[in-house]
């Protein structure tokens, strides 16, 4: 039977299988998305989060406990530095996994997984909606007068021009 057996293998030995996954972290941090098969981000996405939740504090016991897991000192500057500040408030969560299809030699489902505060799309989609606040118009003779003086403005300076040109 195969009862209390979480752990997706993906067809490959324990060692082979940490450092497949340290790798595919250090590459998630360090290029904010990466593109995968599915299984393996799904298992990506359990390895990375507890160690970005870790480097919400930044102290020397969390970056010697997050290296342990990377052993990769460009990415821990770059989680710990970069990533970290900008995912403070979120309780979690923090990335995302698109499909993307399926890959064309064995037919594995592909997808994008990444940060979720990483992506412009999203992020910027999501900021003009929450901005979208109702404006009223100012009434027209106010916006009239405004626009005279701009043109009077506009007509008197090449007539300023020209006289000490003509001199």
């Amino acid at each position: 039977m195969r009862h209390a057996k979480r752990i997706n293998h993906l067809g490959r030995t324990d060692a082979h299988r940490k450092a497949m996954l340290s790798n595919m972290a250090t590459s998630l941090i360090m290029h904010k998305r990466i593109n995968t098969t599915l299984a393996k981000a799904k298992e990506l996405r359990k390895y990375v989060e507890p160690l970005v939740t870790r480097s919400k504090s930044d102290t020397t016991h969390s970056r010697r406990i997050v290296f342990a897991q990377l052993h990769n000192k460009y990415a821990i500057k770059e989680l710990f530095t970069e990533i970290a500040p900008k995912i403070a408030t979120r309780p979690g969560g923090y990335t995302r996994i698109l499909k993307t299809g399926f890959r064309k030699g064995d037919n594995a489902e592909m997808c994008m997984i990444e940060f979720v505060d990483y992506n412009e799309n999203y992020t910027t989609e999501a900021g003009t909606k929450k901005k979208a606040t109702r404006t009223r118009r100012s009434s027209k003779k106010s916006a009239a007068p405004a626009a005279e003086p701009v043109a009077e403005a506009a007509v008197e300076t090449p007539a300023e021009e020209s006289a000490p040109t003509a001199e």
